[in-house]
């Protein structure tokens, strides 16, 4: 069941249904586990739904974009009894993830990947940009993706 939300945290007097210029966000905690891979692959799915981007013909990239950061936090970024926070936000020109965690390190893209290497890589070549932020304690590692003129108007669809 999927249910797409939209939280606006200023004051607005318009209409509920009505549209606003201010960014789409959606952000869920997962645990550090396997399982927490295809959970935030399904989570970004749904969030590319609920903004009308089912049919954008990058969908596919974000979502193996979220699956290569998560595996990634999983693996080596999220120290044991912790978890990490993937956020997505879209602004009809953007669609931005971030995946937060409380691990040290700075992830980079090897030059010569071993069989296990290859994510960054990956994210590198399908995103548009990609970065790694500083939070206390962790980092931020971050990647995005121009909608152009592909993407649909947002919006927000209730519960279905």
């Amino acid at each position: 069941m999927t249910y797409c939300t939209r939280v606006v945290t200023v004051r607005d007097s318009r209409a509920v249904n009505e549209s606003t210029d201010l960014p789409a966000e959606r952000d869920h905690v997962y645990r550090r586990s396997r399982r927490s891979v295809p959970a935030a692959r399904q989570f970004a799915r749904e969030a590319l739904a609920c903004w009308g981007l089912v049919g954008w013909a990058r969908s596919a990239d974000v979502s193996l974009c979220v699956s290569e950061l998560v595996t990634n936090a999983v693996r080596h970024g999220v120290p044991r009894g912790r978890g990490l926070r993937l956020r997505l936000r879209y602004d009809r020109a953007l669609v931005r993830v971030e995946v937060h965690d409380s691990g040290g390190g700075v992830p980079r893209v090897q030059e010569e990947p071993d069989e296990g290497g290859r994510g960054l890589l990956l994210v590198s070549v399908l995103a548009d940009k990609w970065g790694v932020g500083e939070r206390n304690p962790g980092k931020v590692v971050w990647c995005e993706f121009e909608v152009g003129g592909e993407g649909a108007e947002f919006t927000p669809s209730g519960s279905g």
